[in-house]
């Protein structure tokens, strides 16, 4: 019934052609920065509205891991420097929503990597992350990516990687690390990044909403 109620929501089309999506970043507990990279989801908004013809509403909400809420939002980010903490009742809220037909993308902002292992694990204590190949659809969406996530910040100067957390075939959850995209769809005076990195950067965010989103009719 919930998969059905996200696919409704989804499909809606309002009369006077206002915006039809809305993603939203998630508030946890812990500590850790959740506000981080304030203009990042906007942006990434208005990039895949005009490169990917789809009518996002820049202004994006911003839920909490317990809320009800959440199911108003097909697409939800996370992202941080520091710790993340799940209460029990709000791993099963969350396990739910993507189960649901939600879609999750945590992008590691640095530091976040330890505990959100721990987080998710609690989420979906059957499984693991696994590292995607770079066959991975998603990174073969609009623009290709034929060496997986580009590298927008050094961080520990590790290769990026792209995790996931699969529930019965399917892509829940897509973990990106070593990476920073979301500082790369910030405004470009923030980290002052060239232009061919922050591109990069949304390239690859589009990929990723266009991934979340296929086999709906949400463009």
């Amino acid at each position: 019934m919930l998969y059905f109620f996200l696919s409704i929501l989804l499909t809606l089309q309002p009369a006077d052609n206002s915006a039809t999506l809305k993603l939203a970043l998630l508030k946890y507990s812990g500590g850790g920065d959740w506000y981080a990279n304030p203009t990042a989801l906007k942006n990434l908004s208005t990039f895949c509205n005009a490169e990917l013809g789809m009518n996002i509403d820049p202004e994006y909400a911003t839920v909490e891991v317990g809320s009800a809420d959440l199911f108003n939002y097909p697409f939800i980010h996370m992202t941080g420097h520091g710790n993340v903490v799940f209460s029990d009742a709000e791993a099963d809220n969350l396990r739910t929503y993507l189960i649901a037909g939600g879609f999750f993308h945590i992008d590691d902002n640095y530091g976040m990597d330890p505990f959100v292992r721990v987080a998710m694990k609690k989420v979906f204590p059957e499984t693991e992350f696994v590292e995607l190949p770079w066959e991975h659809p998603i990174y073969h969406q609009r623009f290709d990516f034929t060496n997986g996530l580009p590298k927008i910040h050094r961080h520990d100067n590790k290769p990026p990687q792209g995790f996931g957390i699969l529930w019965q075939g399917r892509l829940v959850c897509f973990y990106s690390y070593e990476c920073d995209l979301g500082d790369g769809w910030e405004d470009p005076e923030v980290h002052k990044d060239p232009e061919a990195v922050r591109r990069l950067a949304l390239q690859m965010g589009a990929n990723i909403i266009s991934y979340a989103f296929k086999g709906s009719d949400k463009f």
